[in-house]
């Protein structure tokens, strides 16, 4: 029933940026916590940045200064700028939505950071 989609990755070079978007259907968005993570091969799947229904926010270390999370509740939408990428960025990038009751993934999009 609920569905979590990302888009906006692609190949960027080092030092350029990309905006993800994570677009969510389904009830109760604005209660819900959205995060992103990543997975780069052979490697953990990571958290990147969280925020809440409440609009508070986390980065990790990695990220804190580059990278800015944000959501649209009117559109359902949670956006990860990210600015000055690292090859290291280099992964698949996953939302999760969070409920108290329930959670949910979407597909992934990948983010290539080379020159």
């Amino acid at each position: 029933q609920v569905q979590v989609a990302e888009s906006g990755g692609g190949l960027v070079q080092p030092g350029g940026s990309l905006k993800l978007s994570c677009a969510a259907s389904g009830a109760y968005f604005r209660a819900a916590a959205v995060a992103w993570y990543r997975q780069a091969p052979g490697k953990q799947r990571d958290l990147v940045a969280s925020i809440t229904s409440g609009g508070s926010t986390y980065y990790a270390d990695s990220v804190k200064g580059r990278f800015t999370i944000s959501r649209d509740n009117a559109k359902n939408t949670v956006s990860l700028q990210m600015n000055s990428l690292k090859p290291e960025d280099t992964a698949v990038y996953y939302c999760n939505v969070s409920w108290w009751f329930n959670n949910a993934w979407g597909q992934g999009t990948q983010v290539t950071v080379s020159s």
